[in-house]
């Protein structure tokens, strides 16, 4: 696997306008080696969206980061293009540009250059099923690219490390930040059901805020709401299979880098932003509904009590000292949920911008596309449905 090492450095001459970035937003991180040019995102949303870049034809990288989901899949565990189960489930890319760690285990240095070669690449378990080889053969047989990899990068044959740039700088072009909950932060009220949630999210009775602070709601904070670090990473107190704070052997957390019992279990806390759109949630899918989600919380750790692995969270040794549990009455609920929702942006649902360019994957009787302004799908005829 190639490994593109990338300064990881602000550009400085970024245009905020041309990108849509939000006025209370930060400036993004984005490489030096690779900036945001309009050119090179286009590249980018092409291969984002191309089928033909998994072996089988049956998956592309939208598929496993749909808009409408918020840029997650609706799995429970991601599947891939071999229909191989992975032990995690999908994160969304919106706002990856922000992020300074990724994937779902702390620790990670990877940039978005380098990480999504691993779906791309990787055989353990496979994703798209690609080889290097594979990935050129495709790309070159294919007349929509020399002239867009010509654009973006002055030359028309394509490279992997060229391809992985052009999906990078997409996914970092793929900006949430126009929710009710950005409008309030600008000075718009939120409903009222919301704001009452609001004020139970970022106060002391849930400390929910404690995990899911800053302007991603991915950080944690104090008991002030200063945010002590960009990415918090927690036990939450989902699992105990042994009674003794394991949990299932399939996705044990940090513990796997680090061999620390301490580690069992704790996964990076995900953003919030857009989050009901993106279920089911935990970092294996195993939480149905943002209530049940609410419910553990307030339990103090979820309780298991069949199938493969059951156990109490809430005895969990090893879970975070902020899941304590609270008393929620019903109202209580309905507005924390009035709140999640309105940190929904719906504009990006369908921003133009980030939908696929290909034709959709159904056609009509008549065998022409549905859309005429689409562009036929991309893939080999032998991988065509």
């Amino acid at each position: 696997m190639i490994s593109l090492l990338l300064a990881c450095a602000s550009e400085p001459t970024l245009d905020r306008d041309l990108w849509g970035v939000p006025e209370h937003f930060p400036d993004p991180a984005v490489p030096q080696d690779n900036p945001l040019t309009p050119a090179r995102v286009e590249l980018g949303r092409y291969l984002f969206y191309d089928f033909g870049l998994s072996d089988t034809g049956t998956r592309s990288c939208g598929i496993c980061h749909e808009t409408a989901k918020g840029f997650t899949d609706g799995f429970v565990r991601a599947v891939g293009t071999h229909n191989d189960i992975h032990p995690r489930n999908t994160l969304s890319v919106i706002n990856a540009a922000w992020r300074g760690e990724l994937g779902w285990v702390p620790g990670s240095n990877l940039t978005l250059e380098q990480q999504l070669l691993i779906p791309l690449l990787g055989e353990h378990p496979i994703e798209m099923g690609m080889s290097e080889a594979l990935l050129l053969e495709r790309i070159n047989d294919n007349p929509l690219y020399p002239p867009l990899f010509e654009q973006a990068f002055g030359d028309a044959e394509p490279t992997l490390e060229h391809a992985a740039m052009a999906i990078a700088g997409f996914e970092r072009s793929i900006i949430g930040g126009r929710s009710p909950y950005d409008a309030w932060l600008q000075g718009t009220p939120l409903p009222e059901d919301a704001e009452r949630g609001r004020a139970l999210f970022f106060g002391e009775e849930t400390q929910c805020s404690r995990c899911h602070g800053g302007l991603f709601l991915d950080s944690p904070t104090n008991q002030w709401g200063q945010v002590t670090a960009k990415h918090g990473a927690f036990n939450t107190g989902l699992y105990n299979v042994d009674g003794e704070g394991a949990y299932p052997e399939t996705a044990p957390g940090l513990i796997a880098k680090t061999g620390r019992a301490r580690d069992s279990g704790v996964f990076r806390t995900p953003s919030l932003r857009n989050v009901a759109l993106t279920g089911p949630w935990g970092h294996d899918g195993s939480v149905g509904s943002l209530q049940d989600m609410l419910d553990s919380y307030a339990r103090g750790g979820r309780l298991v009590s069949s199938g493969a692995n059951p156990g109490d969270g809430a005895t969990n040794p090893h879970k975070s000292k902020h899941i304590q549990g609270f008393d929620l009455s019903e109202a209580q609920a309905q507005d924390l949920l009035a709140f999640l929702d309105a940190l929904t942006d719906e504009s990006l649902l369908e921003d133009a911008r980030y939908q696929s360019p290909f034709c959709p994957f159904d056609i009509n009787d008549t065998g022409t596309p549905a859309e005429a302004d689409c562009i036929p799908d991309s893939r080999p005829p032998e991988l065509l449905p």
